[in-house]
């Protein structure tokens, strides 16, 4: 049997009655990609099936810590580890340009707070903003540690019910190659 991964998906679809392409971030546990086919159409019921991938990787490595997804069995669940798989958010402006632009991202650190140094230390977050609009942590108009969450507490429901996610610092695997591109469902 293969072993199970965590998968992290930007989707995007144009709803009927929307002008422009929406985006959404979707995770989730399967051996391959193509499995989370029933999911994705499940997570955006809008889309009606009309749901493309723009990009996705499996989350094998953040931050030098291996990320492995293991299956919940059934005995009262250990204490919860101290360092946590946050997903974060941001976006940013820059001058004389029509648009707020985004730039999404793990980090593994123990609290939100810390999660959100980590973002002020990306590139993103300095060099795209500027007076009267700064970089931000969506969906505030400034740096705020409720706009991020932990990657566990936003995976399907069935699936935080089979699986937890297991970090363990110290990985020496390469960083997780990213997809990108125009991927149809039923080509994944």
């Amino acid at each position: 049997m293969q072993d199970l991964k965590l998968f992290m998906l930007m989707l995007g679809c144009t709803p009927k009655g929307r002008h422009t392409e929406q985006h959404d971030i979707f995770f989730g546990v399967a051996t391959t990609v193509k499995e989370l086919v029933p999911e994705i159409k499940a997570f955006w019921p809008e889309a009606k099936g009309d749901i493309h991938v723009d990009a996705w990787r499996e989350v094998t490595k953040v931050d030098g810590y291996s990320v492995t997804v293991v299956p919940k069995t059934g005995a009262p669940e250990p204490a919860e580890e101290a360092d946590k798989l946050f997903f974060l958010n941001l976006g940013g402006y820059k001058p004389g340009e029509f648009d707020e632009f985004h730039y999404k991202m793990l980090a593994v650190a123990q609290t939100q707070a810390d999660a959100v140094k980590q973002a002020k230390q990306t590139a993103f977050y300095k060099h795209t903003g500027f007076k009267g609009a700064t970089s931000h942590i969506d969906d505030k108009y400034g740096v705020d540690v409720d706009d991020l969450v932990q990657v566990k507490d936003i995976l399907p429901e069935h699936t935080k019910q089979k699986y937890s996610l297991r970090l363990e610092a110290g990985s020496m695997a390469e960083e997780n190659e990213m997809h990108l591109g125009y991927f149809q469902l039923h080509k994944l």
